[in-house]
Parts: structure tokens; C-alpha cells; sequence
């Protein structure tokens, strides 16, 4: 199989910018964009060293086997591939109230507020996946591309839970108001837990969890279209959660309860 020439960018190539890269890396996230048939793949390149590991997927004509550097060459600055990149056509994109008319009547969402850290959004759709969550929901602007950032954080996620982009993130609240959803903003002036929230109300059919950007929180009309306010149970007066983290910690309260 062919390898590709090194080729040799610019400083301020688009190469090093990990928010405009294309390309999917690191094992996990590789294998799990293969086996996704919603992807059409463009190229995939692998080093001879881990071709053993995907001998049991059938892998596309466009294979090739490559050296380590020349991976390094297709990828942002830095990028850990494990010896695995693939080029593929983006996830197709979803409309939120067409999605909330296919769900099963129990479900629950994610939305995030602004969250513009592709690492944190990596993570999140990683636990999103592990405690069941149907989406996750993000804003066009401000929130991370679908690049190789995320999919690397989100460790196959990416490929297993719908992230659905919407431009008016009040409106989107609306829309899951009438899709039935019960939204609950993650505040830490929250009267109440989020367990506390979700298990004191019966019967919950379909549950938003809504979390602000890192720092800033819920931005003011998002906080206005929740229908409560809930605060992540603490052992002492430190609260502060990394958003991702906080993700976690919501969706475990809420499966708990929820579920």
C-alpha cells in the first residue's frame, strides 16, 4: 500500500489548529467511526504496528499502511493517534424537534450552554453514552466543531450519541418543553439536588439536564426557560466542578432516580 510524501506546512497552517482539523484519531475513536454505517469513509491510515488490532473489522479500500510520522504529519500538533487516523464524511445533521418525535417516551437530554471546550464536550458525550442519555444538544455558535478534538476526548461517543447543533438555544428550550421534556439547569444556588429534583417528582417521562460554559454557567434566558434549578450534592462548601465532570456527576443522580 502506498505512503503518502511528508508534506510540510506553514506556520499558521490550518495543520496545528486542532478546531479545523478533519481527520478522527486514536484507536477507540477510529474503530468506533468504522463501525458507524452512518460514516462514509474517505481515507484511513494506519501504522503497520497496529493493523494486527483491526484485522477483525473489514476495512474500506481506502486503507493504507503508513509510518508513524506520516501521521504526524496529517494531524494537529501534539495529536496522540496511536498509530490510527481516518478521514470521513461529517455526521449527517439532526433537526431537535423531528429527533424528540422518534424518542421512546422515557428519555433524556443533554444540552449545554455555551460549552466551548472540545475536550470537556468529548467527555461529556463519553458519559452521556455511559448513563443513557438520547443527546446532547449544543449551540452553532460558541460550542466546538465535531473534529478530531472531540471524537479523541469522547473516546467512540461521538459515533454512539446524536449531538444536535441548534442556532437559538431559548427556542430549542421551548422545544423540548413541548416534546415533554422537564428541564432542569444545573445551578449551584440550586434550592435543591439534583437527585432530590428528579426523585421528588413523579413520574418524570422525559428529563433535560441543562449545564452553562465553563465559568459563566447558564447564560440569563436560558436560566428563565428552566423549570428548575438543581445544585450537585456536596461533601463540604467546595462546589466548583469542571463542566464535564459536572455532566458526570448530573447524569449519575439522575439515572439513579430517573431510571
Amino acid at each position: 500500500m502506498a505512503i503518502p510524501k511528508k508534506r510540510h506546512h506553514p506556520r499558521n497552517a490550518s495543520k496545528g489548529l486542532a478546531s479545523d482539523n478533519p481527520w478522527v484519531y486514536g484507536k477507540h475513536a477510529v474503530r468506533a467511526l468504522l463501525a458507524n454505517p452512518k460514516r462514509r469513509v474517505e481515507r484511513l491510515v494506519l501504522q503497520r504496528e497496529v493493523m494486527e488490532e483491526f484485522a477483525t473489522l473489514t476495512l474500506p479500500r481506502q486503507t493504507e499502511t503508513v509510518t508513524k510520522s506520516a501521521i504526524d504529519d496529517l494531524l494537529p500538533d501534539g495529536a496522540v493517534h496511536q498509530g490510527a487516523a481516518v478521514l470521513a464524511a461529517p455526521l449527517p445533521e439532526l433537526e431537535l424537534s423531528q429527533f424528540c418525535k422518534g424518542l421512546d417516551e422515557r428519555a433524556m437530554i443533554l444540552v449545554l450552554d455555551q460549552v466551548t471546550d472540545p475536550h470537556n464536550l468529548g467527555a461529556i458525550l463519553r458519559s452521556a453514552a455511559v448513563f443513557g442519555a438520547a443527546a446532547v444538544v449544543i449551540t452553532e455558535r460558541n460550542a466546538p466543531r465535531l473534529t478530531g478534538v472531540v471524537a479523541k476526548a469522547a473516546s467512540g461517543a461521538i459515533e454512539l450519541i446524536p449531538v444536535i447543533r441548534v442556532v437559538n438555544l431559548a427556542r430549542a428550550m421551548d422545544e423540548l418543553f413541548a416534546a415533554g421534556f422537564w428541564r432542569i439547569g444545573l445551578d449551584a444556588l440550586g434550592k435543591s439536588t439534583v437527585a432530590a429534583m428528579v426523585g421528588g417528582r413523579q413520574p418524570i417521562n422525559r428529563l433535560a439536564l441543562v449545564l452553562g460554559a465553563e465559568g459563566d454557567g447558564l447564560r440569563r434566558l436560558t436560566l428563565e426557560k428552566c423549570d428548575g434549578l438543581a445544585r450537585l450534592e456536596a461533601a463540604g462548601d467546595f462546589t466548583s466542578l469542571n463542566v464535564s465532570n459536572a455532566a458526570a456527576v448530573a447524569l449519575y443522580a439522575a439515572q439513579q432516580r430517573f431510571g
